[in-house]
């Protein structure tokens, strides 16, 4: 079922070369100039993490994402489809609830499937109108067979299959528990035992993955981002020198841990020697300085034509500590006063409200910002909109056409969104919480473990707890449930819910992800070798 791969001597490099696929048969309608599109999505990132989102923390780690703000449009009330990696990617790149699309929680290096087969992906409809497609980074939905990038419409993939913590490094990162290096361990007498040191899975080295082959483990984490850097520059200008247009998709190994900034100048080959106080800054200000780079290339080749959107797949990891980023005002008091997180895995605003800005240069208009409510499912359906393309009309979808937001200034989102549980309290990918306007309402509130271990169950609310979050981010205090406020509100949205729900319940095109895992499923390089290493030449 896994990668059983060798590394052949024509992968034996020390750069990766960009392969430009063919076009698959589709055609390319030339009579109309078809948008370029870059999606960049940061891992558990937090909305405080944004320079321009706190201005009054004078702090400058985002200067290339301020500048995009600057010059384009800062959406502040833009949430992750979901609270952990799988089901918020499978959300953006379907546009629909993970109830629908069978992705509710996260996929394992031993996991056999991924999203399911019968889903239809973004960069799949976009390559059959024309489009060339890439895909740069963290995949985390399924790396066997069908389930891997180029099999769900990328024409080109570099990057690793899941989390950056889920395989070992010769070179750790820094993380809590600390990582111990890929050689500690000694030789692999068996890979049917899993292992976990610090969190961090020891039996598999993390790979690099270039299309379907493994072309590096472990790869070197200290490298990752310049390689990213070099890949996606390519891809650009040599999409320009086609003239076609394409669809980059750069899943950063930004912010989660182990985080790996730039090296001190004073630093040898194998130890790092940064303060904990300023890893985390650095580890920011190496992916603004990725996303700026990202930015001038697609400047200098088609500026007007080019749409960039930076957005998280979820809030910060807590549980980290000092390597965590920051929720700003959306610090879920009422949760952390009673114990635990409010931020990454749970339905509290710092688990799915995350920073985002929309660059296009003579399209958005510059220096501008919406509080329109929206999410990450709603890439799927605008860029299709941008791009001329009809989605099958064979399915529901969740995600909004955020076109006349973007570029008209409308200030309209969604009326109701719904946040699904992501392991915090309950079953995971329940809507147990609900949004509409400044009103929030819990079904149900549960909390991950926050620094320092210290967590807290999850509680049913009958009547809901709705709190307004334009009184209260922090969500501190709840409404009384006997005002004529609530009682409005919650009317409203136990409606809604219920529709919802009967919806999903009926719904034909509702798809099943299968779970399953086994040892043979892990990406290996070399079965024979410790940690399934491969031998490069570089």
């Amino acid at each position: 079922m896994g990668f059983t791969l060798f590394l052949p001597s024509a992968m034996l490099m020390c750069g990766l070369l960009v392969h430009m696929a063919s076009q698959h048969g589709a055609s390319v309608d030339t009579s109309v100039k078809k948008p370029n599109f870059i999606i960049i999505l940061a891992d558990d990132i937090g909305w405080g993490d944004l320079d321009a989102n706190q201005p009054q923390e004078r702090t400058n780690n985002t200067p290339y994402l301020n500048l995009m703000a600057e010059q384009g449009l800062r959406l502040t009330d833009f949430h992750s489809p979901a609270s952990t990696c799988s089901p918020s990617r499978a959300s953006i790149l379907t546009g629909r609830y993970g109830l629908r699309n069978g992705v509710t929680h996260n996929f394992a290096v031993n996991s056999v499937a991924g999203l399911p087969l019968s889903e239809v992906t973004l960069p799949e409809l976009l390559q059959r109108a024309g489009y060339y497609t890439a895909m740069i980074g963290k995949w985390h939905l399924g790396h066997n067979g069908p389930y891997g990038p180029t099999n769900r419409g990328f024409d080109y993939y570099l990057g690793i299959p899941y989390s950056n913590d889920m395989g070992c490094t010769d070179v750790p990162g820094y993380n809590l528990p600390e990582c111990l290096p890929c050689d500690s361990y000694g030789p692999q007498v068996s890979r049917l035992k899993r292992s976990v040191h610090g969190n961090c899975q020891s039996e598999v080295g993390l790979p690099l993955i270039e299309n379907s082959t493994i072309v590096a483990q472990p790869l070197d984490l200290w490298t990752l981002t310049e390689q990213y850097k070099s890949a996606a520059t390519r891809i650009i200008k040599h999409a320009r020198e086609r003239g076609q247009p394409y669809l980059l998709y750069m899943a950063l190994a930004h912010m989660h841990v182990p985080l790996a900034p730039p090296l001190p100048p004073d630093a040898s080959a194998t130890t790092h020697h940064l303060e904990d106080s300023k890893v985390y800054p650095a580890s920011l200000r190496e992916m603004d300085d990725l996303v700026g780079a990202v930015k001038s290339a697609s400047d200098d080749t088609d500026i007007d034509n080019t749409l960039i959107w930076f957005t998280g797949d979820n809030g910060p990891w807590e549980v980290k500590c000092q390597y965590a980023g920051s929720v700003g005002p959306f610090m879920g008091k009422w949760q952390s006063s009673r114990g635990g997180s409010s931020a990454k895995k749970t339905t509290w605003e710092g688990g799915h409200r995350v920073p985002t800005v929309a660059y296009w240069p003579g399209r958005i208009h510059a220096n501008t910002t919406s509080s329109a409510l929206l999410s990450g499912m709603d890439i799927f359906p605008t860029l299709l909109s941008l791009a001329g393309v009809t989605p099958p009309s064979d399915r529901h979808y969740d995600g909004i056409d955020a076109t006349n937001i973007l570029l008209h200034g409308e200030q309209s989102g969604h009326e109701f969104l719904f946040h699904p549980n992501s392991g915090a309290a309950g079953t995971f990918g329940d809507l147990q919480t609900v949004r509409t306007g400044n009103h929030k309402a819990f079904y149900i509130t549960g909390a991950a473990a926050a620094c320092g271990g210290a967590t807290g169950g999850p509680q049913l609310h009958d009547p809901p707890l709705i709190f307004d979050l334009q009184r209260d981010a922090a969500e501190e205090t709840p409404l009384e449930a006997k005002t004529p406020e609530y009682q409005a509100v919650a009317e409203r949205i136990a409606r809604r819910r219920e529709e919802l729900l009967w919806d999903i319940a009926t719904d034909k095109s509702v798809s099943t992800a299968d779970y399953t895992t086994q040892e043979s499923a892990a990406p290996c390089c070399d079965p024979r070798r410790p940690v399934c290493r491969c031998l490069t030449l570089c």
